[in-house]
């Protein structure tokens, strides 16, 4: 169920599409310029981004640390160290780049707000959804949240330290693992949730895909390491 209005428009790219340039293992629509795909094969495929997909601008692109920082691409001018962004303006194309970590589509009901963030297991567990929410300045019951595709828990195994600082900041999130042959399986998406049900967020769609398992559909670093390309995940509004 999407929950978005129509005025905002969600995006997140293929691994494969038709004129991508990218080659090898980074067949064949990689987005990323920090990985060890050609320069002019990842340009060539932001070009075809653009048109492809008839977007209103260019991305607004980040440089993603696995922080909680949230910044306005309304004013951004350069790329800057962050992992959320969101805009408030007809036009600006906030994105994100994952192959595994978890694509958070955020809006408000009315359509006059977007943002998406960049939620790895240390980006989540330090906060990076609540910076985004916050940002809104609004409340959680008028807030929509789609889930795009990432990793999903039984291809996810982490070690007890994770567990822990996860523990450690919410109880709760004791029902995002589960345990087999004593090693632990995080599930991104419920505890994406469990920080949403904090906000009072209850419009939430998505959380039912496997960038790991669907090689046909989606990069993954967990399954190719650094060979793996990344794909773009985009927020934007156009006028109602």
């Amino acid at each position: 169920m999407n929950f978005f209005p129509n005025n905002v428009k969600l995006l997140s790219t293929p691994r494969f599409l038709e004129g991508g340039s990218s080659k090898g293992s980074f067949d064949n629509f990689n987005l990323a310029l920090h990985v060890d795909d050609s320069q002019s094969a990842v340009l060539a495929n932001r070009d075809l981004l653009l048109t492809h997909y008839n977007l209103p601008s260019s991305p607004v692109w980040i440089n993603q640390t696995h922080s909680k920082i949230s910044v306005n691409a309304d004013s951004i001018s350069s790329i800057v160290d962050a992992d959320a962004s969101y805009s408030k303006k007809i036009g600006t194309v906030c994105g994100v780049l994952t192959a595994d970590c978890l694509p958070v589509f955020i809006c408000n009901k009315e359509g006059t707000a977007v943002g998406i963030a960049h939620a790895g297991w240390r980006g989540l567990v330090d906060g990076i959804i609540e910076s985004l929410v916050e940002s809104f300045n609004c409340d959680g019951e008028d807030l929509v949240v789609h889930l795009g595709p990432a990793i999903s828990q039984l291809a996810f195994e982490v070690g007890g330290e994770v567990k822990s600082q996860y523990l450690s900041k919410n109880k709760n999130f004791e029902n995002c693992f589960t345990t087999l042959n004593n090693k632990y399986y995080l599930d991104l998406y419920d505890a994406a949730r469990v920080v949403l049900k904090n906000f009072r967020v209850s419009s939430i769609s998505g959380g039912d895909r496997c960038a790991y398992q669907e090689s046909d559909q989606y990069f993954s670093y967990r399954r190719d390491g650094k060979c793996s390309g990344r794909m773009a995940h985009l927020i934007w509004m156009e006028k109602p």
